[in-house]
């Protein structure tokens, strides 16, 4: 009976991939503003919606961004759009091993 509830205990705790900490704090160290900014998972076929939206990420800036999506994809592809018009992207940013992603 004991090795039973050890057994049920460990799988209850135990986290299944699609469970993992999907957050990551986006900091701006640019020198300019990000006005736009979309994460959209590799399997993906659109940016989907502006996640800032009316919001803004002025440089010397972050924001933590939840990406759970809940398609279970851990790497995702980062747009970045600025003040000047300027675009910056990333692909394959694999957002369950950062905790930060920084422009520069």
């Amino acid at each position: 009976m004991t090795l039973g509830l050890s057994a049920l205990l460990a799988l209850a705790t135990a986290l299944p991939a699609a469970a993992l900490d999907r957050r990551v704090e986006i900091i701006n160290n640019t020198g300019f503003t990000i006005v736009e900014f979309y994460g959209s998972n590799t399997g993906s076929d659109s940016w989907e919606e502006d996640i800032l939206g009316t919001d803004v990420l002025p440089s010397g800036s972050s924001v933590v961004i939840d990406f759970d999506d809940r398609s279970g994809y851990c790497k995702f592809d980062f747009r970045a759009v600025f003040e000047d018009g300027d675009v910056l992207e990333k692909g394959g940013v694999n957002i369950c091993e950062i905790a930060t992603f920084t422009y520069q």
